[in-house]
Parts: C-alpha cells; sequence; structure tokens
C-alpha cells in the first residue's frame, strides 16, 4: 500500500483544484480527508489508516493556499512514492510529540466556516479535528466530491473494464471446485486464492451460498457441504492495485437444476437483460431499478427480489448511483455501477451480476463470464 504507482493518469494533478472549486460551490472552507477512498481520489495515495493522522486538507476558501498532506513522519517514504509524489503537493510529516491536528488548524487559519470531512473518517479524527477548530462546523465532504467521482473519467472506466475482466477470470474456474461433499468455505478459499491470482491486490468479499443458503443474499460462506442438485450463488470482488474494484455475481448448479429453479432462472435472465438494455444516458436510476422488476414481477416472483437492482462502483465497491426505487437521479455518461437483480425463494435462490457503464449510446458491460446457467457435471 502506498508505494505502487499506478497509471497517472486515473490521480490527474488537476483534480486538487476541482475538489477545491467543488468545496467552494458547496459552500465549505476547506475540505479535510484522511485514508480512504477521497484521499486515493485525489491524490493516489493509498495510506494505512493509522491512529496516527494522515490528512489532505483541501483549503477553498479564496485565497486560503494550496492544498497540503499530514502525515506521520514514519509514512513520509511511502506518501512521497505514491503517486501524491508526484503531484507538486506539499507533504508535511509531523513528528511523535506533534500534535498533528493544531498543525493541520494552524496552518488552515479558520476563523469561521464548515469543512467537509471524509464520509468514513474515524470518530477519533473527526474529534480531534473538531477540537481543533472550535469555530468550525463539520459537513460530509461528499456534498464537494460525489458530483467529481459519480462520473467516470477514461482512465477510471479502463480501470474498472481491467477489474472486471480479472474477475470474470476467476469466475471461468468456479466450476473446478464445486464439488458435492466440499464446504463452501473451501469453495470460497479456493476462489479467494484465485482473486489474487488473477490481478488483485485485495480480496474484498467471497459470497457463496449453496442449496438453501442461495436464498440469503448476503450469506457469505458457512461449513455446509454441497450437495447434487444444489443452486450455488456466487459473488465474488476485489480491488484491484489501480485502487478499482470489481464484483461480479453467477450463479452454477451441481448436476440436475431442480425444474422449478431453471424456470425462474429464465425469468431472471430476462430481467437483467431488460435492466441493462433500459441504461442510457437521461434515464433515471429508478427506471432502470423498475425494468429488471417488470418480468419478474410479472413472472410471480415479485416478493423474491428483495434489494436494489445495483449500486455505484469505483474506488469503493458500494457508491453512488444506486440504482433503486426513489432514486430520480438522471443516469449519465461515466456513470459505472451493477446490475444484479436476483430470485430467493427458497429453498434455493439465484442471482446474476454484471458491472455496466453509461456510454453515450447506451450500457457497455465490463463482465463477459456467460449469463446461462452453469451446470456443473459431478459425476
Amino acid at each position: 500500500m502506498g508505494t505502487d504507482r499506478p497509471d497517472l493518469g486515473l490521480y490527474p494533478p488537476g483534480r486538487l483544484e476541482l475538489a477545491a472549486a467543488a468545496a467552494r460551490d458547496a459552500g465549505l472552507a476547506a475540505l479535510l480527508l484522511t485514508p480512504g477512498p477521497d484521499l486515493r481520489y485525489l491524490t493516489g495515495y493509498d495510506a494505512h489508516q493509522l491512529e496516527r493522522l494522515t490528512c489532505l486538507a483541501v483549503p477553498a476558501a479564496p485565497g486560503g493556499g494550496a492544498p497540503f498532506l499530514v502525515v506521520p513522519r514514519l509514512e513520509l517514504p511511502a506518501a512521497q512514492a505514491s503517486p501524491a509524489g508526484g503531484l507538486g503537493l506539499e507533504i508535511i510529516p509531523w513528528e511523535e510529540t506533534d500534535d498533528p491536528y493544531a498543525l493541520v488548524a494552524a496552518r488552515l487559519g479558520l476563523a469561521g466556516g464548515r469543512v467537509g470531512l471524509s464520509d468514513r473518517m474515524w470518530a477519533l479524527m473527526v474529534l480531534g479535528l473538531r477540537d481543533a477548530l472550535p469555530g468550525t462546523g463539520q459537513a460530509l465532504a461528499s456534498t464537494a466530491l460525489r458530483e467529481l467521482r459519480v462520473s467516470k473519467t477514461p482512465a477510471e472506466i479502463a480501470a474498472l473494464r481491467a477489474a472486471g475482466e480479472a474477475i470474470d477470470r476467476v469466475h471461468a474456474r468456479v466450476p473446478g471446485w464445486l464439488r458435492a461433499g466440499r464446504t463452501e468455505r473451501q469453495v470460497a478459499a479456493d476462489i479467494a486464492d484465485a482473486i489474487i491470482e488473477e490481478g488483485h491486490s485485495r480480496v474484498d468479499f467471497t459470497i457463496v451460498g449453496s442449496g438453501p443458503n442461495a436464498a440469503s443474499p448476503h450469506h457469505e460462506v458457512s461449513d455446509r457441504k454441497l450437495g447434487r442438485g444444489d443452486a450455488v450463488v456466487v459473488d465474488i470482488g476485489g480491488t484491484m492495485p489501480s485502487g478499482y474494484c470489481s464484483d461480479c455475481t453467477r450463479t452454477y448448479v451441481i448436476g440436475t437444476p431442480p425444474p422449478e429453479f431453471a424456470a425462474y432462472y429464465r425469468v431472471l435472465q430476462d430481467a437483467q437483460q431488460a435492466a441493462c438494455a433500459a441504461v442510457r444516458p437521461g434515464v433515471s436510476a429508478e427506471a432502470v431499478d423498475a425494468a429488471a422488476r417488470e418480468p419478474i414481477t410479472a413472472a410471480g416472483y415479485g416478493d423474491y427480489f428483495v434489494h436494489r437492482t445495483g449500486h455505484g462502483i469505483g474506488l469503493e465497491c458500494h457508491e453512488d448511483p444506486y440504482i433503486v426505487s426513489g432514486n430520480a437521479e438522471p443516469l449519465r455518461p461515466g456513470m459505472a455501477f451493477s446490475i444484479e437483480p436476483g430470485i430467493y425463494p427458497g429453498p434455493h435462490g439465484a442471482r446474476i451480476e454484471d458491472i455496466v457503464v453509461c456510454t453515450e449510446q447506451g450500457c457497455e458491460r465490463l463482465n463477459q463470464a456467460s449469463r446461462e446457467l452453469v451446470c456443473v457435471d459431478d459425476r
């Protein structure tokens, strides 16, 4: 972490100026960003989350000065070796006996206003900055950064495409691990190894739900043994060295599927295709959700589709935009998100998930693994 230097096209220097302008437009005097996706988005620095403060300060007020990055002395080499080191950004180390919160406050010199804090900042840092800036209100940094992050650049889409290709290669190997008598946990361990082998730097999740567990969308794994006739939902993802994430679900059957399962799997295929076909600029997120639900409801399975149709993806596996009823936001080119309808009636269930990008023409799928029901021969 922090020592690799991925394509600098993912982290252009102009982002800091765009972030300052966005913060100003949001009525913020500055952004204060600790380790996490916002810090990496603006600088490329994949910093360790520690009890020691690492904080990127982006002044937004006119004449507020240039952005600066405060880091613990022992983290200075990693910060300098990251893409942040090539941005012309001032990196200020602090010693173990220093008060880094006071350092940030003194350097900012704010007399009031509001600062935007990383949405996932630890409470330790939130309270430390509150005490160091007593006359300053606090808000979420996403009020400024959301609009920058929600539409991906061509470099970001290329990174997501590479992530999709990597997780597709893992799914291509999954049938070889699905054998009656093996446990979900054993299959998940094989998958986790493959996620790394196929190019990811980190495994984020390995959901392997077999038989009745396939009807629990976030089951993850157990010591249940796979059996003949089991449906197996495999939802897997990881983070690439670029920082961008993969997420893809396919459903498998060991041997011959139950007739009722095969019937609703065909409905699920139609629903996933309908949702992808609905994606285009100007269409609302909730309209895509509705497109996925219509064939499932018409076939009598509406009560068994129990989650939203999708979520945005980028430096986080789950981020804006969310493809769900009630979200009237129009889709824009560059938005990347999942399309993942599911049907979970028990004693089995199924889900098909692809990551897609809204383009000027419509929808580009970033996952190409077969969406046909894969029946694993276990003889």
